[in-house]
């Protein structure tokens, strides 16, 4: 069940995806409030798994991840124990930024960031030494063209 929220909620919430690292003073002055309002807002928000967590964004480039892949996976395996091997899989390795389940002709599809194709190579190895899979297929993003975590309130 979605969260209730008011329009000074979603102006908070607002300011803390574009900086969490903002002050409450900062925030409350560009939301229209005072410091105390926001705070507690901030704090319910937290309390009912609103907000999640901060963190920070770093730039994968600066620090040597150049590749971006795109991974699908078909599988051929549907059971328990192997979707619990897979995750397992998947949760070890920090190349995999995201991972999805989905509908349709792939089962899976993760976002996976590496140094370059030699790392993706070392990375699929591996994966395909841990669990069986069917079909993999790889796509190099050329170009990241947009990506963003703020959800549009």
């Amino acid at each position: 069940m979605p969260a209730r929220l008011d329009e000074l909620d979603r102006k908070i919430l607002a300011q803390l995806q574009i900086d969490a690292g903002q002050s409450l003073d900062e925030i409350a002055r560009k939301v229209g409030s005072s410091k105390t309002p926001v705070w507690n807002r901030v704090r319910r928000m937290r309390e009912e798994g609103v907000i999640q967590r901060q963190t920070v964004l770093l730039d994968p480039e600066a620090l040597g991840f150049d590749s971006c892949f795109f991974v699908l996976i078909r599988t051929s395996e549907h059971e328990a124990e192997w979707q619990r091997r897979f995750l397992t899989a998947l949760q070890a390795r920090p190349e995999v930024l995201e991972a999805h389940r989905l509908a349709g002709d792939i089962d899976y599809i993760l976002k996976v960031r590496v140094k370059n194709a030699r790392a993706y190579d070392q990375f699929y190895q591996a994966l395909i030494g841990e669990v069986k899979i069917y079909n993999v297929t790889a796509l190099l993003s050329m170009e990241e063209i947009k990506s963003t975590t703020a959800l549009p309130l």
